[in-house]
């Protein structure tokens, strides 16, 4: 059974960095599409990044030159690099992997980002 395990999350002070982890533990195939999203308390849940497997990465207006998303496709990972972390920043951050050939995805558990002012 594929799993997405994240960590990384945190409390940090405004205009710190934090770097999120995602890893498919059990997957045999490679990913297409990672990707990153948050939730913030009251608010829907958004998209913040996505990285195909061409290495095209995409963000959200908020996020741009902020935040990175990579990937490790031999450990079946995706990182997101958060820089320069405001407290708008503040939520819930979810990992997303997508493999299309066999018609999957999966969420991970979530990590709380905590950024104080």
């Amino acid at each position: 059974q594929v799993q997405l395990v994240e960590s990384g999350g945190g409390l940090v002070q405004a205009g710190g960095s934090l770097r999120l982890s995602c890893v498919a533990s059990g997957m045999l195939v490679n990913i297409d599409t990672w990707a990153w999203y948050r939730q913030a308390p009251g608010k829907q849940r958004e998209l913040v990044a996505t990285l195909d497997r061409t290495g095209a990465g995409t963000y959200a207006t908020p996020v741009q030159g902020r935040f990175t998303i990579s990937r490790d496709n031999p450990k079946k990972s995706s990182y997101l690099e958060m820089s320069n972390l405001q407290p708008d920043d503040t939520a819930t951050y979810y990992c997303n992997a997508v493999v299309r050939a066999i018609n999957w995805s999966g969420w991970g558990q979530g990590t709380q980002v905590i950024v104080s002012s």
